[in-house]
């Protein structure tokens, strides 16, 4: 990925689908009457928001971008959120929510980590690598809380 506003446009989107990927999660944990979980993924929602409103400033867009369907450089011809997204339906257990999310977070992380060793772009690179470094993060605080939950 060698242009900033291909990189950004498909950060944002990433972002945009993480950040309902989250809400679905946060309803179903509400739902099964899961306090923490569902307090974990508002927050991952919220941080996922952020990362996109921060993309979509550093872009310069207005709007979500629209790419057309040639235009996506994603590494299984879909986003790294879709790949890891198989739904959430009412009887979700807290353990798979959280492996939904990690599997999600991890794609994205190694998606942004691809980037940063293909592109010859300086700029995309840069920030390809903070992205993945966020993502990275977001990892292993998904794993953290699985292995309490596990202890």
């Amino acid at each position: 990925m060698e242009d900033i506003h291909t990189f950004l446009a498909h950060a944002i989107q990433l972002e945009y689908e993480a950040a309902r990927r989250y809400e679905d999660l946060k309803a179903a944990m509400g739902t099964a009457g899961n306090k923490e979980a569902e307090a974990f993924f508002g927050r991952m929602a919220e941080f996922s928001r952020l990362h996109l409103k921060d993309a979509m400033r550093r872009g310069g867009f207005r709007e979500i971008p629209k790419l057309e369907a040639h235009e996506w450089q994603w590494p299984e011809g879909v986003s790294p959120e879709q790949a890891a997204w198989a739904g959430v339906d009412g009887f979700i257990d807290a353990q798979t929510a959280f492996q939904l999310a990690l599997d999600g977070e991890e794609r994205s992380q190694l998606f942004y980590a691809a980037i940063v060793s293909a592109t010859t772009d300086p700029e995309v690179r840069r920030m390809a690598r903070e992205f993945a470094q966020e993502e990275s993060e977001h990892v292993a605080e998904l794993e953290q809380l699985m292995q309490r939950r596990v202890a």
